[in-house]
């Protein structure tokens, strides 16, 4: 059934059972904040939607977003001297945008209904879950050793449950946007987990990759000459 949120359009995915900080400055959602913290939007939970590359929502409505998005929980907010806040939001459950309502608040609020998994109740599709779940780690684990070599920093893998798992390791890594939105958008958990051993197996190549190109000789000219 649908339902009514909220909704923070970003350049990003949130993905469920991750963590998104986020600094809040315009004055709108500084005013979803408000609302958030005392109660006046319940549960204080919103929608976070990305929006397409080269689209902008204020221009284009819903055409300038993708359809899928995630709730995100207000875990923790923290006003500043001036009025901003940074925030820190979990994701929570997958929705599909229906409709955008611009006029009603400060904020964008939008109708949407629940996008909910496949049923994995076949003894066999948890048997496959369970495989492709320890593969999906193993995966997380090569690129975390190569994003250490490489320079970049990465989370610990996390501990969190089979139907969280794959949304949880693509967050800790540096996944481009679409891929994000691919995860978001399926239902299947196996096919999750498959994308996303897939997508942690690439990006680990492409950062061991990096660490075998030399760096760079840099000559600088030098002047020998006595005054």
């Amino acid at each position: 059934m649908p339902e009514t949120l909220p909704l923070f359009p970003l350049g990003t995915v949130l993905l469920p059972g991750a963590t998104l900080p986020l600094h809040v400055f315009e004055p709108r959602y500084r005013q979803l904040t408000v609302d958030l913290v005392t109660g006046t939007v319940p549960d204080r939970e919103f929608g976070v939607v990305a929006a397409r590359e080269g689209w902008a929502p204020d221009e284009d409505g819903i055409a300038g977003l993708h359809t899928v998005g995630c709730t995100a929980l207000l875990r923790d907010a923290r006003r500043l001297p001036d009025g901003r806040y940074d925030l820190v939001t979990e994701g929570s459950r997958r929705f599909r945008l229906l409709d955008l309502d611009a006029d009603s608040k400060p904020y964008l609020m939008a109708s949407v209904e629940p996008l909910p998994d496949e049923p994995a109740d076949d003894a066999a599709v948890g048997e496959l879950i369970r495989i492709l779940s320890t593969a999906a780690r193993a995966a997380h684990r090569r690129y975390c050793a190569a994003a250490w070599k490489a320079g970049e920093w990465s989370e610990p893998e996390p501990d969190v449950e089979p139907g969280k798992l794959p949304h949880v390791l693509a967050s800790d890594c540096l996944l481009p946007v679409g891929d994000r939105q691919r995860l978001l958008e399926l239902t299947s958990p196996v096919d999750r987990l498959r994308l996303v051993r897939v997508l942690l197996a690439r990006e680990a190549s492409l950062l061991s990759q990096l660490r075998a190109i030399p760096a760079p000789i840099t000559t600088y000219a030098v002047d020998h000459s006595v005054n």
